[in-house]
């Protein structure tokens, strides 16, 4: 990813007025123990099978994982740091909301020569403040029983006809917005928000139904509840193992880039333990078994994936032309529009 000027900090005050709602934390301490922010679902699972209990806990580290949403483990970042011991070590975030955490200036400058395995790592994955662990696109998922023609990307997955089979997943509103802002635009922009929003509420009108977790709406899609959606692809290969009837499409506006990676806080009082996490995650081990789990490429380089799960996970020569990096700055600086024009109006 090319590096973007730093720009619009966020407010901590803001932030720090969420933190009551957060509910118990789990609590970083010193020794062998480090405390690791992640969403929960399948995501923590396959963290616990594939890194923490096959790599850490031979080793006599005690992981806690401190589960929940992206948006309440980045104002709680944001409202300590001013403590001189946070209460989590290191952060799962999309590379959005890790340059966001960077700018917030909550991050850890990363020391890569305490990353032995990051020799492998691929250079569009490394970042001054955070790693790539997992990357794959945005990409149109549809089930052929329920929609017809095949769509050929967002216009066609945002188009009214489709009624209440039009489905969306909260926790995925920042991904949604861009890809409604690329469907009015052609794939022009992928900043154009008001123009977004006309497309977005058009389609509630029509009866587009929202799903609060990516859970959820596998099941809505296993039980034909909705039949049209956008996710990254690596969810669509999940849900095809499952065998939930879907298949996907990469737009022909172009494929929006998804990175999920980690920082370090730069108040983690077990910074070392922290260090030790991002090695195993870039072990070649764990990086093929989360091809095979979760439908993620890998970022390390390296890995012996079977040509036919690479197919699936994979994107061609023509759409990795296609893949685009996201402006980080821009939704750094309009995520808590985005989010409060998405909870208050769109879901209002």
């Amino acid at each position: 990813m090319k590096k973007i000027d730093r720009r619009d900090l966020m407010k901590a005050a803001g932030a720090a007025a969420l933190l009551p709602a957060l509910g118990g934390r789990a609590q970083a301490q010193s020794g062998g123990r480090v405390v690791v922010g992640t969403w929960g679902g399948d995501y923590a699972r396959l963290l616990t099978k594939n890194i923490e209990d096959p790599l850490l806990k031979p080793k006599g580290l005690e992981v806690v994982q401190d589960q929940a949403g992206d948006a309440p483990r980045r104002a709680k970042m944001v409202a300590e740091r001013r403590l001189p011991r946070g209460t989590v070590d290191i952060q799962g975030f999309s590379a959005a909301n890790m340059f966001e955490m960077n700018e917030a200036g909550v991050t850890e400058p990363l020391d890569y020569s305490k990353i032995p395995n990051a020799k492998n790592l691929l250079p569009t994955m490394k970042y001054p403040y955070g790693i790539g662990h997992i990357y794959s696109g945005n990409v149109v998922i549809y089930n052929p029983k329920l929609i017809s023609p095949a769509p050929t990307g967002f216009k066609d997955w945002l188009d009214p006809k489709w009624g209440n089979k039009i489905g969306f997943i909260d926790i995925q509103y920042q991904a949604i917005m861009i890809a409604a802002s690329m469907a009015a635009t052609n794939g022009a922009s992928m900043n154009d928000i008001e123009k977004a929003k006309e497309i977005l509420l058009a389609v509630k009108k029509a009866g587009a139904r929202v799903y609060p977790t990516n859970e959820a709406f596998a099941q809505a899609m296993k039980n034909e509840e909705v039949g049209i959606s956008a996710i990254w692809k690596a969810r669509v290969v999940q849900w095809q193992n499952a065998g939930i009837p879907c298949e996907a499409v990469s737009p022909v506006e172009g494929i929006p880039a998804y990175v999920s990676g980690f920082v370090i806080a730069k108040n983690a009082p077990n910074k070392e333990n922290a260090y030790a996490y991002m090695n195993a995650m870039l072990a070649k081990e764990p990086q093929e078994a989360f091809a095979v789990d979760m439908g993620y490429n890998g970022t390390v380089s390296g890995l012996s994936v079977a040509p036919d799960l690479q197919k699936r996970i994979g994107f061609t020569p023509e759409e990795e032309k296609r893949i685009k990096d996201l402006d980080y700055a821009f939704l750094a600086k309009n995520d808590s529009a985005m989010k409060e024009w998405w909870d208050k109006v769109f879901k209002g």
